[in-house]
């Protein structure tokens, strides 16, 4: 059996010696061990992010942070901005949870901006904005930073919730200088990790809005899950611990090498992949200026047989991802992220010229 290198936008490949973090022996989640290895962990996501910040690790997906959205942040109204599938499933879940939810939609494609942004809050009572930083359907990056802090400047009570699952770890995100409520990410993109544990940044004001909002859930409930913290110094629930220890090894590589060091590292990847479709009259599928640094979605141009391609790949040891959703064989998207270097991605660009024949 060939071994594939996932070279998709997640779940992305897991270096062996985090694998092999997991098999370490058990231990119970209220002992003392675990409770030096969660505080520990939580002292270096806040040294990674540099935020003093509140963060929790939950076992879940990042999916779990659109509940929490909707539970904790929404008392009347939010304004969920549209860009892309994972974008609508924010606004979808906030629906879900019985919000009262409108959407901001865009193209797929394009980016959300801080003008339509300002536009659309102003025409509402609005106490929410949620809003994806990295698309990761459609490769799309939005200026997050100055969207947060325009909005904070016009609208400082609106709670602010961003999602940066795709992007976290390996693009540069910064918390306090965003100024957004909620920061939410998971394991299995940029942090190289298995899926199964998602990490959300939350403010001092977040939590207070939360207190506001009933109905908050149990596995959902952030003053649960920071009040359990504060007093235990551990998770209100049974955790992932073997992920925990793939977690806590993971982020020493990840200070060591530094949050500005991975992010021109995955800056130089979209740079040459980018690079190289232009070369070869493949189209970028987001506009302009506004590409993802750890996906590129590419436009399937040269009409080519994407499931065929990956096949042969495959065979070679591969494998990238078809176009998501209505845009399957559309475009296709190589996820450069993690721990990938810029010379495995020009490997795999070469292997994709000599299956085409470019």
């Amino acid at each position: 059996m060939v071994v594939k290198r996932l070279l998709i936008p997640g779940p992305t490949d897991v270096p062996p010696d985090i694998l092999l973090q997991q098999t370490k022996p058990m231990i119970g989640h209220r002992s003392d061990e675990y409770t030096k290895l969660y505080t520990g962990i939580i002292e270096k996501l806040q040294k990674y992010f540099n935020t003093q910040r509140n963060i929790t690790v939950l076992t879940a997906s990042g999916t779990i942070w659109m509940d929490i959205t909707g539970r904790n942040m929404v008392k009347k109204k939010a304004l969920a901005c549209v860009n892309g599938a994972f974008s609508e499933r924010m606004y979808l879940t906030i629906k879900d949870c019985g919000k009262d939810v409108d959407a901001l939609v865009v193209d797929w494609g394009k980016a959300i901006k801080p003008e339509m942004v300002l536009e659309r809050l102003s025409q509402g009572s609005y106490d929410t904005l949620a809003v994806c930083q990295n698309e990761t359907s459609t490769g799309v990056r939005s200026p997050v930073n100055e969207i947060c802090q325009k909005v904070k400047k016009e609208y400082p009570d609106i709670m602010i919730v961003v999602d940066t699952v795709s992007s976290a770890g390996g693009d540069l995100i910064e918390p306090d200088v965003m100024n957004a409520d909620i920061v939410f990410t998971s394991s299995q993109k940029c942090f190289a990790l298995p899926p199964g544990l998602s990490i959300g940044i939350v403010s001092d004001a977040a939590l207070e809005r939360a207190k506001q909002v009933p109905g908050r859930g149990h596995y959902t409930d952030l003053i649960a899950i920071f009040d359990y913290y504060a007093k235990k110094k551990q998770n209100p629930t049974t955790p992932n611990v073997s992920l925990m220890y793939a977690l806590d090894y993971q982020l020493d590589r990840m200070l060591a090498e530094g949050a500005q060091k991975r992010y021109e590292r995955h800056l130089a990847m979209a740079e040459m992949t980018r690079k190289w479709a232009k070369e070869h009259g493949i189209e970028s599928f987001p506009e302009p200026g506004y590409e993802s640094v750890t996906v590129s979605t590419l436009k399937n141009n040269l009409n080519k047989n994407i499931g065929e391609l990956n096949k042969a790949l495959g065979k070679r040891g591969f494998q990238i991802s078809n176009g998501y959703g209505a845009l399957k064989d559309k475009t296709f998207r190589i996820g450069h992220m993690g721990e990938w270097t810029p010379d495995e991605i020009r490997s795999l660009l070469l292997n994709i010229e000599d299956i085409w024949g470019l």
